[in-house]
């Protein structure tokens, strides 16, 4: 059996990607699989990191637990020596879950005593100071987070957030706290936990410079749980412990296709940037696909009967728009948008396209569950968080998955560019 260094189990594809991009640039070997492995997948590898993306972001709670108890147990089976939940770094989740029922079931199935909840993410614009979650200097739910159709962000304080959701209460480290000796900190996190079963800290992070005080403290707990912020981090204490460095390089020959489900703003203005350079663009209309006007079907022809080697195809939209086509169910649009980008992915590789650019968590999911892919080597970013993924069962394919948030305004022209080249030998 090989060596896992890190296993993590990620609530959605992007998020995955993100996570693995991280520790990837750091010189860590890392995979990335869709879904849980076989139990009888041999681990052969020594010191890699091992990253499995489920979708339970949205998911029901108990089949999100469940389903997130077993990727956790398949990696201690192969070999994990440490656990970590990530989730978004913009703490998506309902009132209800997923995540705090996940972290508690992590704790008392492995009698865990204690874990952190590091959702920052600096170099990205999301930082905790005084316990609350800070996107590019306010607070998550004055964002645009607080219109999220699926996971709309109704408070900033972390501890707040998890209250409804996670059973045990939570310690707050802030920033001036860190500045004290490891020794004083550890013991009034002891202090704290003497009488509780279970219990979670949450320390903040407002520089960079906090990623390291906090690994220093927490590195080696068994389980950890956030964002993608610690991952550098945690990165260069693997390597300092095991040495190891592989990359694969990232290019490619063959067009490309940018599929963007996220309707994020930063999305919607990359979608802007694309358009500038008068490549074709195809919009993916809600209503008309409700309704029946536009198909999957015609969409496929438009696109085909494009000369150029790169496309865009987008359902993004406004958020008050999205409000209004949700009319017809939210559920039911979310599906139709799924599969019709699923569908366009499919067939784009079918033809020839093999640099798929995705944003958007549900949209990478629906993506990359249709392409049959399930396991990916790790390669170079495009932005922090965004690597560039080649899949294992085929190695002429680039596939680029995007959280909505992320991204310059020019991630869609810079990832076109990135993936394109020589193909591996």
């Amino acid at each position: 059996m090989g060596k896992i260094i890190l296993g993590i189990v990620a609530d959605d594809f992007s998020g995955g990607s993100d996570a693995a991009s991280f520790l990837a640039k750091q010189g860590i070997k890392t995979y990335l699989y869709n879904g849980i492995p076989a139990e009888d997948y041999q681990v052969d590898e020594e010191n890699i990191a091992v990253v499995i993306a489920l979708k339970t972001r949205t998911e029901e709670k108990a089949k999100a637990v469940s389903e997130s108890l077993e990727a956790f147990q398949w990696l201690k089976n192969h070999g994990a020596t440490q656990l970590y939940s990530k989730y978004c770094s913009t703490f998506d989740s309902t009132e209800e879950g997923n995540i705090g029922p996940i972290i508690d079931g992590v704790l008392e199935k492995y009698d865990i005593h204690y874990t952190v909840l590091v959702p920052a993410l600096p170099v990205n614009g999301r930082i905790v100071k005084d316990g609350q979650l800070i996107v590019n200097g306010v607070p998550l739910n004055e964002t645009h987070m607080r219109h999220h159709p699926l996971t709309p962000m109704w408070d900033a304080n972390i501890a707040n957030l998890m209250e409804p959701q996670g059973k045990y209460p939570s310690l707050k480290i802030n920033h001036e706290q860190l500045e004290l000796p490891n020794e004083e900190i550890l013991s009034l996190i002891e202090d704290f936990g003497k009488d509780k079963e279970h219990f979670y800290v949450i320390p903040d992070y407002v520089e960079e410079k906090h990623a390291q005080k906090i690994v220093e403290l927490f590195g080696d707990l068994p389980l950890l749980t956030g964002g993608s912020g610690l991952m550098t981090e945690l990165g260069r204490k693997y390597l300092h412990e095991n040495s190891q460095v592989e990359f694969q390089r990232s290019s490619t020959n063959g067009k490309a296709i940018i599929l963007a489900g996220s309707c994020s703003v930063a999305t919607l203005q990359q979608i802007e940037e694309f358009k500038k350079l008068n490549k074709p663009s195809f919009r993916i209309d809600p209503f008309q696909l409700a309704d029946g006007t536009q198909t999957k079907e015609m969409l496929w022809e438009q696109i085909q009967a494009s000369e150029e080697d790169e496309i865009l195809v987008y359902s993004s939209d406004k958020p008050e728009n999205v409000k209004e086509a949700q009319k017809a169910g939210r559920e039911k649009v979310s599906e139709l948008l799924e599969q019709t980008t699923a569908f366009l992915a499919k067939n784009a590789v079918s033809n020839g396209y093999n640099r798929i650019i995705v944003a958007g968590g549900e949209t990478s999911g629906a993506v990359t569950k249709t392409l049959g892919y399930n396991s990916y080597l790790v390669g170079d970013s495009i932005d922090p968080g965004v690597p560039i993924m080649v899949p294992t069962q085929n190695k002429d394919i680039r596939l680029v998955l995007k959280s909505g948030n992320f991204g310059d305004k020019d991630f869609f022209i810079k990832a076109a560019n990135m993936t394109k080249g020589d193909s591996i030998d």
